[in-house]
């Protein structure tokens, strides 16, 4: 230790003699205008030596080379302040008794020139220090390159970010626009390289980490055209979510966000008819059951637009209800709102809400949704689905209610779920009761919705962040997929058209195989499927299909005045047999016997058909 003790002071010795000389030949620069006389280096020449030493031997004096300038503060600096000054009057004194004597400009000048230089050297260990120890904390990493989709006002700012804020660990390295008119042109520094059937290549010969889509007014169309680009570069992906970020120049790095499974779906926006639900909605009392879940509580959203003169949100779950309750007092919502906690099983409590609210409509999404937890809990899928549906619309019925609209689900159509089987019997209940009654009942039918509670992009995305492995119950398993908003607007117009027992069936497009969807997002993570993040298949869930269907073949399709929006021809009209079969369920449930309730389910659902069977289906053809 000693030793590299010795070794750091020689050196600062050497670099001070070499200092103390260069800021006598900077003051003698700066003197003569940088054209030094040759007279003037000769009398310097013959002082140099003695002047070297009469610094270092006052900075040995004053313990300059004894301090730790890694940790030098502003006490050390004022130390090689005065020992300079020391050492510069000490030696201007020599050379006017003893030496040659110098000018006195010069003299002065070589003075403050050491205390930048000498000083100077030794605040950079300092500065150093700090910055080292600043990186090491902050976790430096070397900064991801970037490629920049768009050369507009976005991608501008984007750029000036990355290239102002020190902390930003990014390096911007090229532009893609396909404005022909900006191709070669430099933007901050940064060039446009090409459009967007260059970006492929691009990314892999400039070696680029992610990819930032900075188009805030792109449709959906051509982000999802962008998007599939940029899957086959390997690069993670972001972008900017809409146009409205970059109202008064509000865009930055930290509205970039991650693609998600929306932006793949490449939908339009959904066009309403916005008269038509304002015409049922504006001043009429409006409940919604389930309101607090995913569907639920964004129909409730969508609703309060509208103005009803009431919304009744009813939910057995009051963690639900409080967080919207919040979300609504957040926004300054101002329709009257009633939140109500009950159970839809709870028939006495519901005509009581009915007999204190009189409801003109009611949106019905309360049900227990979970495939594989009702396979294990069938009695719970009954009372919640099936009674609950059935005590809704006899108060319905009962109360004068002008509309009723089930949210129902694809899994109704030939079942091989009980979730899906009870989802069936509330279609056949809407549309049996339906003839019997002045309230217009009717189901709208719609595929999985995306992040909804259990949702299985959400799950992937984690499962991705954890490292994988990112877990599909099959290979070719493929469902059909909505957003909530989408889901919950298309709801909102159905509503508009009914007449009565319909079910209405919303167009979801193209069914996703989700296994192409998870090697879809694990490549727009930045991740190769199968080499960086594994895909695991764990085999179907109970209860669960391999392709969903939308419709059964005696339903048929018709057109509504909504190109999204189809209706199936009513196929159950018998309420009061329903009913009696329904109520049959009581002395099973009292029970509890799995065996038995299924049974009766398939009595009540003739399409329905046991997962068991489905299982053995499958193997025989070798699908499993």
């Amino acid at each position: 230790m000693e030793t590299i003790k010795n070794y750091r002071r020689y050196f600062l010795i050497m670099v001070d003699m070499v200092l103390v000389n260069l800021s006598y030949l900077l003051a003698y620069s700066f003197r003569f205008n940088f054209n030094i006389p040759r007279l003037e280096l000769i009398k310097y020449s013959k002082d140099a030596l003695i002047i070297t030493i009469i610094y270092i031997s006052i900075f040995t004096l004053i313990k300059l080379y004894k301090n730790l300038w890694i940790y030098a503060s502003i006490d050390e600096f004022m130390l090689v302040i005065a020992s300079c000054i020391a050492a510069s009057l000490l030696s201007m004194l020599y050379g006017f008794t003893i030496g040659q004597r110098l000018p006195i400009t010069v003299s002065v000048l070589s003075g403050v020139m050491s205390v930048l230089l000498i000083g100077g050297f030794r605040m950079s260990f300092r500065i150093i220090g700090r910055y080292s120890e600043s990186r090491e904390k902050a976790g430096y990493k070397k900064p991801k390159k970037v490629m920049i989709i768009g050369a507009g006002n976005a991608g501008t700012m984007i750029v000036k970010e990355m290239k102002s804020c020190s902390s930003v660990n990014y390096t911007p390295i090229a532009f893609i626009d396909d404005d022909k008119y900006k191709l070669g042109t430099f933007i901050l520094g940064v060039k446009v390289l090409g459009n967007r059937e260059d970006i492929v290549k691009i990314s892999k010969d400039l070696k680029v980490d992610e990819i930032f889509i900075a188009i805030p007014s792109i449709d959906s169309k051509n982000k999802k055209q962008l998007i599939d680009i940029c899957k086959e570069t390997g690069c993670k992906v972001k972008l900017i979510p809409g146009i409205y970020e970059i109202i008064d120049g509000k865009v930055s790095l930290s509205k970039m966000r991650e693609v998600n499974f929306e932006d793949l779906l490449g939908r339009e926006q959904v066009k309403l008819d916005m008269k038509g639900i304002k015409d049922y909605i504006t001043g009429k009392v409006v409940m919604v059951t389930g309101g607090g879940g995913s569907i639920g509580s964004e129909l409730c959203r969508q609703i309060v637009k509208f103005k009803p003169k009431s919304l009744v949100i009813l939910d057995n779950y009051e963690n639900n209800e409080y967080v919207l309750q919040q979300e609504f007092r957040r926004k300054g919502v101002k329709q009257d709102i009633k939140y109500v906690i009950a159970s839809v099983r709870d028939k006495k409590k519901l005509e009581s809400i009915f007999s204190l609210y009189n409801p003109e409509i009611v949106f019905h999404a309360a049900a227990h949704k979970h495939v594989p937890l009702m396979e294990e809990n069938p009695s719970e899928a009954i009372k919640n689905n099936i009674f609950g549906t059935l005590n809704l619309a006899l108060c319905a019925d009962k109360f004068k209610v002008k509309r009723f609209v089930m949210i129902s689900t694809d899994k109704a159509v030939n079942p091989t779920n009980i979730m899906g089987a009870t989802k069936r019997v509330c279609e056949m209940i809407v549309q049996s009761i339906d003839k019997k009654s002045s309230t217009q009942f009717v189901a709208v039918r719609f595929g999985n919705v995306l992040g909804s509670n259990g949702s299985v992009v959400p799950l992937f995305i984690e499962q991705i962040k954890m490292g994988g492995p990112v877990t599909v119950t099959h290979k070719d398993i493929n469902r059909f997929f909505m957003t909530i908003p989408e889901a919950a607007q298309l709801v909102l117009q159905a509503a508009a058209f009914a007449k009565g027992g319909e079910i209405f069936v919303l167009d979801m497009d193209k069914p996703v195989k989700i296994y192409d969807l998870a090697c879809d997002l694990i490549r727009l993570s930045g991740y190769t499927p199968n080499v960086d993040i594994d895909i695991k298949f764990i085999g179907l869930r109970p209860g669960e299909k391999l392709y969903e269907e939308i419709l059964t073949e005696e339903e048929g399709l018709n057109e509504t005045p909504h190109n999204k929006i189809f209706v199936g021809k009513p196929t159950f009209e018998d309420f009061d047999s329903l009913t009696k079969k329904i109520n049959e369920f009581k002395e099973i449930l009292e029970e509890d016997d799995r065996e038995k309730i299924i049974s009766k389910l398939e009595e009540l659902v003739p399409t329905y058909t046991r997962f068991e069977v489905v299982l053995e289906e499958l193997a025989a053809d070798n699908c499993i």
